[in-house]
């Protein structure tokens, strides 16, 4: 994966809380961000169009335009549209594809751009990756941290609870991620940015550690700072190390070999899972899969509707997915019949807490 667009700026804003959309005009009022108002709103087929008529009143002068698919042909598309007028900024509104869709074209056009997240599913609401489907295929893509990052609760709300839940998932991931990049400076001398590496540990940990679940405003504020300092930890190294191991190398495997299988923090946080128990490190073992049970998240490949085969075959494909990086999957280089022995034992150990 090419190196991202590396930053130590924080964005401008930060807003996480009921009723935060509210104060988006007065946000892109902002001379660092619009000087008038001439902003290009980009929407996708949920919220967006709901919140963008909310907003209207207080821009001067704004376009909306509607996206949808997450595809690189329509991140293209919209950059076209993009150049024809001057705008001050781009503001994303919607769920991961549509906030995607709008970080790649702004970033191709040179401007600044804003996330306004109506769901809580991955660290994407911050990061510099956009995930992009070409010819079937997701990809991902350098591009500038959002400038200004809104998330209200209130819309959260109004999204789907599974959507929702899989952030959990994406955040638990990064305590794997974090072990696999120290793996690698053990290993073969990787560098580890510090600061990179605590702000991914840092959200992880308050929400594997927090009691309570999506019902609680105290824990979705935590959960969406969480997938923010995620974001932030990426744009700190230049890289997506600091959130992305051997648990999302099993991921993109399953997203290339069984297409709409389960979401991205769904998969990731699954993945996680299985490479803490392939590291033999118990107690992580123990507190990722008790979280990931309290808000329902999957711990079995069943619980994607994949079979142990289809999971075996996905955790040898999955090197290939991400060939710079090493991870406890590329340290053990398990055997196809290994794999299938790891799994049998960790599934072993679930069931095991179950009873």
């Amino acid at each position: 994966m090419p190196l991202l667009a590396r930053s130590v700026l924080t964005p401008l804003h930060i807003d996480v809380r009921r009723g935060a959309v509210a104060d988006l005009g007065a946000i892109l009022a902002d001379g660092r961000i619009s000087s008038g108002g001439d902003v290009a709103v980009v929407v996708g087929p949920g919220q967006g169009a709901q919140i963008a008529e909310l907003i209207r009143p207080s821009l001067r002068s704004a376009d909306v335009f509607t996206v949808s698919g997450g595809t690189l042909d329509a991140a293209d598309d919209l950059g076209g549209k993009l150049r024809a007028r001057s705008y001050d900024a781009v503001v994303g509104i919607g769920g991961g594809k549509t906030i995607d869709v709008a970080k790649y074209a702004a970033t191709r056009r040179g401007l600044p751009m804003v996330s306004v997240a109506t769901s809580l599913a991955n660290d994407g609401i911050a990061s510099p990756v956009a995930s992009l489907i070409t010819d079937g295929i997701k990809g991902s893509y350098g591009v500038h941290i959002p400038i200004g990052v809104i998330v209200d609760l209130d819309f959260v709300d109004s999204g789907p609870d599974r959507h929702n839940r899989a952030g959990i998932g994406d955040v638990i991931s990064n305590i794997s991620a974090l072990a696999d990049w120290e793996l690698s400076r053990q290993v073969r001398g990787e560098p580890v940015d510090g600061l990179a590496a605590s702000l991914s540990r840092a959200g992880a940990e308050a929400v594997l550690n927090h009691p309570g679940d999506m019902s609680d405003d105290a824990f979705v504020i935590v959960l969406a700072e969480a997938l923010i300092s995620s974001g932030l930890a990426m744009a700190v190294d230049g890289t997506s190390r600091p959130c992305s191991g051997g648990c999302h190398e099993i991921m993109h495997a399953v997203d290339s070999l069984f297409p709409g299988t389960a979401s991205h923090g769904e998969l990731a946080g699954l993945g996680a899972l299985f490479c803490t128990w392939l590291r033999g490190d118990l107690r992580r073992f123990g507190e990722m899969s008790a979280c990931l049970a309290r808000h329902g998240l999957p711990r079995l490949p069943a619980e994607v509707a994949l079979t142990d085969d289809q999971f075996i075959e996905a955790v040898q494909f999955a090197p290939r997915t991400r060939p710079d990086r090493y991870t406890i999957l590329e340290h053990l280089a398990l055997s196809p019949t290994e794999t299938r022995e790891r799994l049998a034992d960790y599934a072993g150990a679930i069931r095991d807490q179950l009873g």
